[in-house]
């Protein structure tokens, strides 16, 4: 079962969570790891962020 934070929140240090975002966000881990240090792990944000 999935918890709120899992749900809005990306928790970088889990590698299937890494890997799945990624995927989502068309972009690789390695992006991804730049993203939520430049703008934070909240998934909204994230998305926002690597869409332009």
């Amino acid at each position: 079962m999935t918890t709120e934070t899992e749900r809005t929140h990306l928790d970088i240090h889990d590698r299937s969570s890494r890997e799945s975002y990624a995927r989502l966000f068309g972009v690789s881990e390695e992006q991804l790891r730049k993203a939520v240090r430049l703008v934070g792990s909240r998934v909204s944000t994230l998305r926002g962020h690597l869409r332009r």
